[in-house]
């Protein structure tokens, strides 16, 4: 599970520093240029050392460009709290993908876990993305923005670290099923 986390993390980075840098700073200027810099560095580290890079950070690295550049051109505050949703909408869409998970999974989950369980489990993190990104847009057209600020700070993280909680639980205990049954049928 950590190492998902790990590798979650470093796929969305300039997605993460942009939205964090953004609320705590509003200065869209600042925040587009940094979180360009870290998604362009990340890219040329995996090309330096010849390994692909995945779709999530290709994908990080697009919204952070194509919204921040928006950001700067629009300098309109409802847009710029309406760009978590389209992130949120664009990394479920991105989710739909059927093995977009496998990345994450250890081998000993493929081995012992139904490949329809981790699917599913991909379609359920989908599914996160697009409830929160309606739930962002809900708070960005109806609320202040400390309240944006604040639900952008807490509920993602908190749905996610539960999410991931969850599929840790579920995940491990196929896994012990499945081992237990391997060697009672072997005895």
């Amino acid at each position: 599970m950590r190492n998902a986390l790990k590798t979650l993390f470093e796929d969305l980075l300039s997605t993460i520093v942009f939205v964090t840098l953004f609320a705590i700073t509003g200065d869209v200027v600042l925040t587009t240029a940094i979180a360009i810099g870290i998604g362009i560095g990340q890219i040329a580290v995996e090309k330096f050392r010849g390994r692909p890079v995945a779709t999530m950070q290709w994908m990080s690295l697009g919204l952070v460009l194509v919204f921040g550049g928006l950001s700067l051109i629009t300098h309109d505050s409802r847009f710029i709290m309406v760009k978590p949703t389209l992130i949120r909408f664009a990394i479920g869409a991105v989710m739909l993908k059927r093995g977009w998970l496998d990345r994450y999974i250890p081998e000993i989950v493929h081995h012992h876990v139904p490949q329809s369980v981790i699917v599913g489990s991909g379609y359920a993190w989908a599914f996160m993305m697009f409830a929160l990104g309606v739930a962002n847009f809900v708070i960005a057209m109806t609320m202040s923005v400390k309240a944006w600020a604040l639900f952008n700070t807490v509920a993602p993280l908190a749905f996610e670290f539960t999410g991931f909680g969850l599929q840790y639980v579920i995940f491990r205990t196929i896994v012990r099923y499945n081992m237990r049954r391997q060697v009672i049928a072997a005895a």
